[in-house]
């Protein structure tokens, strides 16, 4: 699905969420919607569901977004940042959206059951009585379920233990090249690997729009730990800006250009001396777009 928005505007009150906002994302992109709590991430997410209107233009394959609402609703899933406290049971929510959406039958319950989730040993229960892990793998099922064009996944990895999310991960992998995904985090860390373009909003604004690569190049940093074996390098590491910590490890801040070369640097010195090795990217606390501030009464 191709997706083209014009001068969205949202506003709660006196804080405007979404400002004059204009994006288009063509058919099959793979796009991460990063921003802090208060950018005005679910809040757009939210417009393009329909839940909220705003000021502006929505044209979805070209067609107007709001009046043709009910058709396009179709093509789209979504997954919302917070599960909502259905009283319906996990068996009726499954049976009503395999009727609306002419889903096959145990559908869902194959993906969930790749995310870890067995809707047969939770059928009877509650939606809102499962655990946030649960409900997130059912939530997840759901919206992968039906072959909709544009999917809006909102924090989707928030709930999920490390084998549901590399679950998840190799479902995104399996969509058609033609499916538009749209993935929202405050971390660009949990998905930049499912994505080719990144979308930084700040305080309703769009404040980045270009490749993933380019966005790690030009705003990431990382940390580089080292484990030792024993004390023989600890004054090398210290010499080149490593600061111990707990458990014989050592670490030190560097940029995305700086990386590569230190890890080299750092096998080639202490060779036989590493115990392990870890690389981590960190948010850039300058970085506007990573702002942990938020502003009350925007998602």
């Amino acid at each position: 699905m191709d997706l083209e928005l014009l001068n969205l505007t949202r506003r709660f009150g006196r804080t405007t969420a979404l400002d004059d906002l204009s994006i288009h994302i063509t058919t099959g992109r793979r796009v991460a919607l990063i921003g802090p709590n208060g950018s005005g991430k679910s809040t757009l997410t939210r417009v393009l569901m329909g839940i909220i209107d705003a000021e502006g233009v929505i044209r979805m394959d070209g067609r107007d977004g709001r009046r043709e609402r009910a058709d396009l609703a179709r093509r789209l899933a979504y997954v919302p940042q917070v599960a909502p406290q259905f009283g319906a049971s996990v068996a009726e929510i499954i049976r009503s959206i395999g009727v609306i959406r002419r889903l096959p039958d145990g559908r869902v319950a194959e993906r969930a059951s790749r995310l870890g989730l067995d809707v047969g040993a939770v059928s009877d229960k509650p939606f809102r009585a499962l655990s946030g892990g649960m409900k997130q793998k059912l939530l997840i099922a759901l919206a992968m379920a039906p072959a909709s064009t544009l999917l809006i996944l909102d924090e989707p990895t928030a709930s999920l233990d490390a084998a549901a999310r590399q679950a998840f991960y190799e479902l995104i992998g399996e969509l058609d090249g033609s499916v538009t995904l749209l993935l929202c985090s405050h971390r660009l860390e949990e998905v930049r690997h499912l994505v080719d373009r990144v979308l930084g909003l700040h305080c309703g604004k769009l404040a980045f729009d270009g490749p993933v690569g380019e966005y790690l190049g030009s705003r990431s940093h990382g940390v580089v730990e080292v484990y030792l074996h024993a004390t023989t390098h600890e004054p090398w590491l210290r010499a080149n800006g490593f600061r111990p910590g707990a458990g014989r490890a050592w670490a030190r801040t560097v940029t995305h250009a700086e990386k590569v070369a230190l890890v080299n640097q750092l096998t080639s010195v202490l060779k036989g001396d590493v115990e392990n090795l870890v690389v981590r990217d960190l948010d850039l606390v300058e970085d506007p777009i990573r702002d942990e501030s938020t502003r009350e009464g925007i998602a």
